[in-house]
Order: structure tokens, then sequence, then C-alpha cells
């Protein structure tokens, strides 16, 4: 079970794996897209939605039908009381399934859900469909209902059997807001595809989903300032604002193919990472391809990235430390196998081991 299927991303590739994992069982979900839907169907997965996906345009307002309650609700509606495990995948919702005392409920946490817990971090520069002037109107507006999910997120949590952060900063932020301990599963990084390195050097890349709390901004001001050829890959609500910044030495190249994500990645001077992530998966597919990151230094990229061997961390989310730090890592060298190596500690068979091991022993500790 899920919060949704609507994008493209890390936490949508922990729903795959679980799938594969436990591949006779249904995925639930409150919403998901035609592509999901289809996707699944050709792996011979049943995927099933709830009341909220015959909402008009279910799929392309699910972020912002997610501000309120209807996506607990959609939770709360399915029925698991003819299973034995529940095993839900969760940065938002998915955690508030109700089971039965003899069915058990394992949440795999993303991270405690950040629009109700750091609702300033993550609404920072949201528009929320109105103009700029009302936007501190919405914000009141939507106050009640932060308030709201805080009051259900915490013994929503404590019912879950077994909680598995996927980070240190996640297990740390699951103990601050709910008092519930976890072990860790740290996400996992597929090898790279065999493809053809792109012909052009010297630019550097982010590749991610373009929402303002991400702060790709900075990587824009940077890199104008200093003169370096950004491209960025990636769609979201903050592109259009992200392109009114831009000059001529930023390229957006929207949402591109596997192929192409590793070709890029292949040929690039660098990844940059200017957010705070809970865990990340993209620093650890620019290893893979034997690049170093320029990584924000918050979040789970401490827990990937070793500083001077795999890459540099900048100290502020700011145009000008990134753009310092842009300078410092061009009087660097960096080992490409080095980084390989260090991305090959993530690997899918490690996450599998110990997701299966952990499904183990709360079965047989509870039985």
């Amino acid at each position: 079970m899920c919060d949704d299927l609507v994008q493209h991303g890390g936490a949508e590739k922990i729903i795959e794996a679980i799938s594969d994992i436990f591949p006779e069982a249904p995925i639930y979900t409150t919403v998901a897209s035609k592509k999901w839907l289809d996707y699944f169907r050709e792996k011979d997965r049943r995927v099933i939605t709830s009341f909220l996906n015959r909402f008009p345009f279910a799929s392309k307002l699910n972020r912002y039908y997610s501000i309120f309650y209807y996506h607990v609700l959609a939770i709360e509606s399915f029925d698991f009381s003819n299973y034995d495990l529940v095993f839900s995948i969760s940065s938002r919702y998915a955690h508030f399934a109700i089971t039965n005392p003899a069915t058990k409920h394992i949440c795999y946490l993303n991270t405690p859900g950040r629009m109700f817990w750091e609702p300033f971090d993550y609404f920072e520069n949201e528009s929320f469909g109105v103009p700029y002037f009302l936007k501190g109107t919405a914000m009141f507006f939507i106050r009640p209902f932060i308030f709201l999910m805080r009051l259900a997120d915490v013994p929503a949590m404590k019912r879950v059997d077994l909680v598995i952060s996927n980070s240190k900063i996640t297990q740390e932020r699951l103990k601050k807001y709910h008092g519930v301990e976890s072990p860790i599963t740290h996400p996992f990084c597929s090898p790279p595809l065999t493809v053809k390195t792109s012909a052009e050097e010297g630019y550097y890349l982010i590749l991610t989903r373009l929402v303002s709390w991400k702060r790709v901004d900075i990587a824009i001001r940077a890199c104008e300032k200093i003169g370096k050829k950004l491209k960025i890959v990636g769609e979201g609500p903050d592109m259009k604002r992200l392109q009114s910044l831009a000059g001529e030495n930023v390229e957006f190249l929207g949402r591109v193919p596997d192929e192409t994500k590793w070709e890029l990645l292949s040929g690039c001077r660098a990844l940059i990472n200017t957010q705070k992530e809970d865990f990340g998966i993209v620093p650890l597919e620019a290893m893979a391809s034997g690049k170093p990151v320029i990584a924000y230094r918050a979040g789970g990229a401490l827990e990937t990235v070793v500083e001077g061997k795999t890459g540099v961390f900048f100290e502020e989310q700011t145009a000008e430390s990134l753009s310092n730090c842009i300078e410092r890592f061009e009087k660097m060298t960096f080992d490409s196998d080095s980084c390989i190596k260090r991305a090959e500690q993530f690997s899918s068979e490690n996450f599998r081991c110990s997701i299966l091991e952990k499904v183990n022993d709360l079965i047989c500790t509870k039985s």
C-alpha cells in the first residue's frame, strides 16, 4: 500500500521494489495515474484505488486534494481484514491504514509528512494557484488542516507494528514527532544502464522533481554567477518560476527516459544536489555512473556522499555558498572507481534481504 501513484521518483522506486518482493500482493493506493495503472497491469500486478481516484482530475489535482483530509479517509476506507500482513510505504498517509489485531502492519517510512510537520519549509514559495498577494490568506485557511493532520498522525503511527526508516534523519524525525523507535533500511541504487556517454563535457546536472523546497533556484543563480553550464532534468509545479530565473547557461530538459538520464549522468562534470532530502537516490545514481556530487550539507546526502572522495558539501542553501563550492570543486580531482564502489554499497539485494529479514522477525516474534 502507498500514498499514491502519480509521480515518478525515489518513493515510487521503493513501491516497485516492495511489489517485486511480494508480487502476489495487490497494491492499494488512494490515486493512480493511467501510466502507473498500465505499467503494473503489464507486470500482472493488481492495483486497487480508492474513491478519491474518481474525483475530478484526481491525478493532476492530487497535490491540492492532499492538503485536506481526503487521503486519510481514502486510506482508512480500505478493508484489510483478510490479510495477515499489510506493508505500507508512506511519505504522508499510507500508515493510516486500519488493521485488526490479527493483521500485522509494517510501514517503510520515507519521511514523516513534511506538509504537516514542516509546513514552512514544504510550502516555501508555493503559490497555491492564487496571486502572490493572496498567498498568506491561502496559508491561513490551510493551517487548521495541518493542525488536524498532526493530531491524527501521532496515534496512526503508533498503531503500526513496525516502522522501518529509510535514513537516520527520518529515524530522528520519527522519534521527535511520534516518540517511535525504528530500525533503518536504506533505499537502493540500481546499476546504470550501458549507455554511450555524451560527447558534451563541462556541464553540471540537476535531476529532481521541480518543487520549491528542492531549492533548484540557488543552482540556477550560482551557475549564472560563475558562468557554468547547467542542465536540469525534471518536471513539477515550480518549473515556470525556475525558467523565469534562468539565463543562457541553463537548459531545462523536462522528464527524460532512463537511457537518457544515465547518459547525462555519465557525461556531467558533477551532480548538484541542492535540497535537504530524507535520503535521496539520485546522488547514488551519479556515483554509480562514476561521477562526484556537490551536495548541501544536510539530510540523506550525509549518509551517502563521502566528502573529498565522492563529492563535496556546501554549507548554506544560498547561491553564494554553492558557487563558492563549485569553484572549490573545480580545483579538486575525484576517482571514478571510488564513486562506483560507494554506490555499490547500496544495492537492491541488500535492500531486499533487509526487508525480508525484518518481515520474518516481526512475524516470528508476534506469532
